[in-house]
């Protein structure tokens, strides 16, 4: 029976040799070698003078430091192989650290049902957050028509698969779990024209992170769908690194859960209110805080369950004062397990514009008092943008909305698990507003269901009341509110529809 499997390998790798195709045990690596880079590296190259071909890699564990891609050269793993980092940081080099790596190549791919391992949690890559010389497991840096298909990617010692500044990316049916070492991201993207489908992704930090952080290039014209994403971190992030363009991207059909492990973080050590150790910040974390753009959105049928945050939408001026604006968020189901609420905020002077929220369901932990339901948010306005930098707790349970205009929300029922004394949603210097067809659960201690400071052109509609008694439905506060204007409310269970503040003239509301 032995000799029959060596026969029958033997002639499999044989078979690989027809044409441009090329098994790596042919140049010359091993499983008990310590670096097969030269030898697989040296059947890249046989593959690329021929005009491209076709790069095996056959049953078996082989160690290797760096290897590159080049034109028309596909690297494809065997069910059973895996490509296994060398545990030496010196081995990877600075300016193109991965285990693969593509730099200005054109046609080039990595399939197959094999094994990338980056051996990340070696001691010799524990250098802490941000800090070493790490490799990722797969690097495409100013690539042309790329295709990541199938592998399982595994154990990075940094990002996982990072795309930067290529053009025409296909990632598929990959596979991610990377849980060794801080920064394991699953895929980072700074290119275009980008499809990412059918991915399990279980990583520490941030799932899927989109970032614009090379000169000239933009991320635009990207879709993602049907993923399954875990992550300590955020699963969907636009940032932090935002410094040109975002634009014309679609996610829809995702699902966002907690990691299979947390090895680094104990959440409820660091915060007041969150629920357990292992949860995702941010389900949707879309950031632009160094001057660049966000135009063009839409992101839909997501559904999360373990989050801090379900959604957070930052415009800041950390290295530069950017838009952030026609976003479309819609059919989005969320579980929420901290105090720190789904929010969009600008800052003073640069308004978040055109945002449509539709058929959203927030189920929220509750649990806060009176005295965070009168908190003061302060703006931050250049610091790193997180759903925790205002602190633990935001003044309003479902959505805390400060520096917008143009802002639609239909749809939108919240509730909360634990009673909980803040509004369901505040807006504070919001302009030209629509709030419909809504259902909150109603806060104690007297808080309005909406609470409105400094807002202008605000329409509320549709409410429907459950089966509580409402003490108040809003409250309006500041010397700028105008245009209040609130119909085809179900008021029956409401005993008071309307509070104002002094500041506030009375036939700026009109109920």
């Amino acid at each position: 029976m032995r000799k029959i499997l060596l026969l029958g390998f033997f002639c499999l790798a044989a078979a690989y040799m027809r044409g441009d195709d090329a098994s790596i045990l042919d140049f010359g690596a091993a499983q008990d070698a310590a670096n097969n880079a030269k030898a697989i590296q040296s059947a890249i190259d046989h593959c690329a003078a021929t005009g491209g071909g076709t790069v095996h890699v056959l049953p078996g564990v082989y160690q290797t430091s760096t290897v590159f891609l080049k034109d028309n050269v596909h690297l494809y793993l065997h069910g059973g192989s895996t490509l296994r980092a060398v545990p030496d940081p010196q081995a990877y080099s600075r300016d193109s650290r991965a285990v693969v790596v593509a730099q200005n190549a054109e046609n080039v791919s990595v399939r197959g049902e094999g094994c990338i391992d980056g051996q990340g949690n070696h001691a010799n890559f524990q250098f802490g957050d941000e800090k070493g010389n790490r490799p990722h497991v797969i690097l495409f840096d100013r690539c042309r028509n790329v295709q990541v298909k199938d592998v399982f990617l595994y154990n990075s010692a940094s990002w996982t698969l990072r795309c930067a500044a290529s053009d025409g990316i296909r990632i598929s049916g990959v596979k991610i779990y990377s849980h060794g070492n801080y920064n394991c991201d699953g895929i980072d993207v700074n290119s275009r024209n980008v499809t990412i489908s059918d991915c399990l992704i279980d990583c520490d930090d941030d799932g899927i992170c989109f970032k614009t952080e090379i000169p000239g290039f933009d991320v635009e014209h990207v879709t993602v769908s049907n993923c399954v994403i875990a992550s300590n971190c955020n699963g969907i992030k636009f940032g932090t690194g935002s410094f040109h363009a975002f634009r014309n991207i679609s996610i829809s059909n995702c699902v966002i859960r907690k990691a299979s492990e947390n090895n680094i973080r104990s959440w409820r050590k660091m915060l007041r209110g969150i629920t357990a150790d292992t949860t995702v910040i941010s389900g949707i974390a879309l950031e632009v805080v160094d001057g660049g753009v966000m135009d063009r959105v839409a992101i839909s049928n997501i559904s999360m369950q373990d989050v801090q945050t379900p959604i957070f939408i930052r415009l800041g001026n950390r290295r530069g004062s950017g838009t952030l604006k026609n976003v479309l968020i819609s059919n989005v189901v969320a579980q929420s397990e901290s105090l720190i609420t789904s929010s969009i905020t600008g800052i003073p002077g640069s308004y978040v514009e055109n945002v449509t929220l539709r058929d959203i369901f927030l189920s929220n932990a509750g649990g806060a008092n009176e005295e965070d339901a009168r908190m003061e948010v302060p703006e931050k306005v250049n610091q790193y943008p997180e759903n925790r930098m205002f602190g633990p707790v935001l003044p309003a349970y479902g959505f805390y909305v400060r520096h917008v205009e143009n802002l639609t929300m239909e749809n939108i029922q919240c509730e909360v698990r634990h009673e909980d004394a803040r509004p369901a949603f505040v807006f504070d210097d919001v302009h030209r507003v629509s709030l419909s067809n809504f259902q909150a659960d109603v806060p104690r201690g007297g808080s309005p269901v909406v609470r409105l400071v400094n807002a202008s052109d605000v329409s509320l509609s549709g409410f429907r009341a459950g089966e509580e008694t409402v003490p108040l439905f809003i409250k309006v506060e500041g010397g700028t509110s105008r245009g209040i204007h609130a119909s085809d409310n179900d008021f029956i269970r409401v005993s008071k529809k309307a509070e104002l503040d002094k500041a506030v003239k009375k036939s700026e509301v009109i109920l």
